[in-house]
């Protein structure tokens, strides 16, 4: 029978831009073991910031203790229903398989018809050929930037 953990959210200052080293940096720590932070997450929308998952406080603060680009951490708690909307991937990714025609919806490539040939669910791209060069041109696309074609 599992217990469920208390955890707390706490907002981190980081260099401006250094967000995914710092992200990083911890995610090797905490895959390591030498971290006692549960989770980490990177917010768009928040530049200059992170947002580390901890049991308290204390460990919060020892867990940012001599790692590169951070300028701090805000006072106080974050409620999970700051983070909440943040927190639902929205991919196509696995509506899109191999031999579909897609439109390509963003990206230099904007608005060609392609042929799917891979699909990188991890990754969230997919491999296409343009429909629209006069030679086979397999591209890696953002699988976002697709749309199921309904031609």
């Amino acid at each position: 029978m599992s217990q469920e953990i208390k955890s707390h959210l706490f907002a981190v200052r980081t260099t401006g831009g250094q967000e995914k080293v710092v992200l990083n940096l911890l995610q090797n720590k905490i895959k390591t073991g030498s971290l006692n932070l549960l989770s980490v997450l990177l917010v768009d929308n928040l530049k200059g910031y992170i947002v580390i998952e901890a049991k308290d406080a204390n460990a919060a603060f020892d867990a940012l203790q001599g790692i590169r680009h951070i300028r701090g951490q805000l006072r106080g708690e974050m409620e999970f229903k700051d983070i909440e909307g943040y927190l639902v991937t929205k991919s196509t990714a696995p509506q899109i398989a191999v031999d579909n025609v897609v439109e390509i919806i963003g990206g230099p490539f904007k608005g060609m018809k392609a042929t799917v040939t891979r699909v990188d669910n991890d990754k969230q791209e997919a491999t296409v050929i343009l429909l629209d060069a006069p030679y086979q041109l397999p591209v890696t696309v953002d699988s976002n930037y697709l749309k199921i074609s309904s031609a």
